[in-house]
């Protein structure tokens, strides 16, 4: 291996390390977190109520993803979960935007199709994200149980979240990363717990349907 070769692939190591790293963090203080969250979404789940996601570029890809995960499977053969991202029907996402303002295009599907009891999971990297926290905010105040992901940073998404999860990275990249590894361990988790040993038999649990 020459010295150009070998240079590019401590690059790779070390954007490795740094994902490594902050989950690592993640694993040590927020462990818990992901454990209550996966709670609500369980809970909300056996009372027939709806899981909706929504963020902006990479986390937009991260909502669909993981209610993917929901709706078909994630590592067990069981029912779909009804969860939905907000980020996937342009002509809803266009018309939002151009006939009045994209900070409103997940609020206004909220308003049309959120109802109390159901769960509302906010990503975005910075916290910041305008779109992300007016719609969170309606759901707060609408009795939505309301959920987060975001970087290093306290921002509002904290006043409007019944619980967050913090990155603690200044790099997107690197908070994106383990967004999705933390989704990942919520989906087995909400599995674990509706589907697995010690899950409850309740014949009405855990979908609402039509």
């Amino acid at each position: 291996m020459n010295g150009n070769e070998e240079t590019w692939v401590h690059r790779v190591q070390g954007i490795l390390d740094a994902t490594a790293r902050a989950l690592a963090a993640v694993k040590e203080q927020d462990a818990e977190t992901v454990v209550r969250m996966a709670h609500v979404v369980a809970g909300a789940f056996r009372s027939r109520r709806r899981l909706y996601l929504f963020g902006n570029g990479g986390s937009a890809a991260d909502s669909q993803h993981l209610a993917a995960e929901f709706i078909n499977r994630f590592q067990r053969e069981r029912d779909p979960l009804p969860a939905m991202a907000l980020t996937t029907d342009t002509s809803v996402l266009t018309s939002i935007a151009n006939d009045y303002d994209f900070r409103d295009v997940f609020l206004r599907q909220l308003r049309g199709l959120g109802e109390a009891g159901d769960v509302a999971l906010g990503l975005s990297t910075s916290g910041r994200s305008e779109n992300v926290l007016r719609a969170l905010r309606w759901a707060r105040e609408h009795g939505l149980h309301t959920l987060g992901l975001a970087g290093a940073q306290k921002t509002d998404m904290d006043v409007y979240c019944d619980l967050i999860l913090h990155v603690p990275d200044a790099v997107t990249a690197r908070v994106q990363e383990v967004h999705i590894t933390v989704g990942h361990a919520l989906c087995d988790l909400v599995e674990e717990m509706l589907y697995g040993a010690g899950a409850s038999k309740n014949p009405m649990s855990p979908v609402r349907c039509g």
